[in-house]
């Protein structure tokens, strides 16, 4: 089973759902795939298995060759080529990888090369396998580190796993849900969390994928999402109390559900919801 946990926004208590659901779990695998922040290992602080780099294939100009045609430069779409001193000059960052300049070249001037966009980080905490994707600052996007990362947990058939999706609704978020068994929508009892939820309900519907809801930082008054989820017939698996010593834990990067009994116990209920629902 593959669970994503996913929200509109940041803040929302994405990770803290999917790190706690990993962790109750037991023998399971948490996947880290906002890589532009991740901080799930925070919280695991998992023994060091290891880095594998994570490259792009972008051009590289070969001068000797180039006759100066501009095609190249013209094609691109993302503006990565310009034409500098009679020849082609590569915008490295810019470059979206999709070969069509090299394809295009009637002279083979341009050639594939590498460049590290970012890395995959393994490690171990207790029972859970810890995976990390890091994006090198200042890159494009993270998809590529997201695809090796999805390419690791499709090897496992046994395990749960739980995918710390990015926050929002853009392509990194899309690339990590797009293999998961169930979507686990955190949401905020705001106006502007509302907001937020509306927009990955939306995605999850998009892409046909089961999901229900968990109301963090719950209060007693009113409740926009709620409402949102009971005018919208989406499942509501649980809902976590505005609570300041939930929020001391967390703050401190520790795992509620391994320092506290009472939340252990809570965590291992919604998970159980939540397993319930995705086999229904």
């Amino acid at each position: 089973m593959k669970i994503a946990v996913l929200s509109g926004k940041g803040g929302t208590g994405k990770t803290l759902l999917s790190v706690n659901l990993a962790f109750v779990a037991g023998n399971s695998v948490y996947i880290d795939c906002d890589v532009e922040e991740p901080n799930g290992h925070l919280f695991f602080k998992p023994s060091d298995g290891g880095t594998e780099e994570v490259s792009v294939v972008i051009p590289d100009v070969d001068a000797e060759r180039c006759i100066g045609c501009r095609k190249c430069v013209d094609f691109c779409q993302f503006n990565a080529l310009a034409f500098v001193k009679e020849k082609p000059f590569v915008f490295e960052e810019v470059c979206h990888s999709c070969r069509g300049c090299i394809l295009l070249c009637p002279q083979q001037a341009l050639m594939e090369k590498n460049r590290v966009i970012g890395a995959v980080k393994s490690g171990v905490s207790g029972d859970v396998s810890v995976l990390t994707g890091m994006l090198n600052t200042g890159e494009v996007t993270g998809v590529p580190i997201i695809k090796k990362l999805i390419d690791r947990l499709n090897a496992e058939h046994e395990r749960p796993v739980f995918i710390d999706c990015p926050p929002g609704s853009a392509c990194i978020v899309m690339e990590s849900i797009k293999d998961a068994d169930y979507c686990v929508l955190a949401a905020e009892p705001t106006v502007f969390g509302t907001h937020n939820l509306a927009m990955v309900h939306e995605l999850v519907k998009l892409f046909g994928k089961p999901h229900g809801v968990v109301l963090n930082k719950c209060l007693d008054s009113e409740n926009p999402a709620e409402q949102f989820c009971l005018e919208k017939g989406i499942p509501i698996l649980g809902k976590i109390p505005y609570d300041a010593e939930l929020g001391n834990i967390n703050a401190k990067a520790e795992i509620a559900a391994l320092v506290s009994d009472k939340y252990r116990e809570m965590f291992t209920g919604l998970l159980n919801t939540v397993n319930m629902e995705a086999e229904s």
